[in-house]
């Protein structure tokens, strides 16, 4: 069931089209028996609620322009700097680890769409650890999309509940699953610093 959850969870968070939203009541059904409705149902809904191009530009919005909802984990973990590229080469050594094509169709190799759907019907090992590895990345995305009351934070969420054990509360907590925290930029201004997540407040 988790690659299911895994799968449905790839589709959803991904970049809507007409072939997702044909494939809503298959992802509806498969989240009911995997047991995952309740947590993927505003999504569902919200994919249900208005045309396609509004989906697609709220999309856009709130996950492309929108750093407090970065869908490419090693933003999270490493901002803009000169290591970012050596771990997203890593990644790619692990997709081609796992004797499989991974068509990146013009992404990062982080993207957690690609990521997930990896984990789902390729290599659900390697594809669990790298989930592990960046955990921390996932419970800043749920988080941020919960302190902003967008429907995707219960398909983290339940991401989050397949890897097991406790999902932090607050941005404090997470700060103890991140270690060396990446101080070098590269052409940035100052206004965009990695870690937007962690600076300021701390609710």
């Amino acid at each position: 069931m988790n690659a299911v959850i895994f799968q449905a969870a790839a589709l959803l968070l991904g970049y809507p089209d007409e072939n997702l939203l044909g494939r809503l009541d298959l992802i509806e059904e498969a989240a009911a028996e995997a047991g995952v409705a309740e947590r993927f149902a505003p999504t569902i809904a919200h994919l249900r609620s208005m045309p396609l191009m509004e989906l697609q530009s709220w999309h856009v919005q709130e996950f492309d322009l929108s750093r407090r909802h970065a869908l490419h984990l090693t933003y999270w973990t490493d901002g803009d700097t000169r290591r970012r590229g050596e771990v997203l080469a890593s990644i790619k050594q692990t997709y081609r680890d796992s004797g499989l094509v991974v068509d990146l169709d013009g992404e990062l190799p982080d993207y957690l769409p690609m990521v997930l759907e990896f984990t789902a019907t390729g290599a659900p090992e390697l594809g669990v650890g790298m989930l592990n590895t960046y955990r921390a990345s996932l419970e800043l995305l749920r988080i941020g999309l919960a302190e902003d009351k967008l429907p995707h934070e219960g398909v983290v969420a339940a991401i989050c509940d397949v890897l097991g054990g406790p999902s932090p509360k607050t941005r404090a907590e997470v700060r103890d699953l991140l270690t060396s925290p990446p101080t070098e930029t590269v052409g940035l201004e100052p206004t965009f610093l990695p870690y937007p997540q962690l600076q300021g407040s701390v609710r």
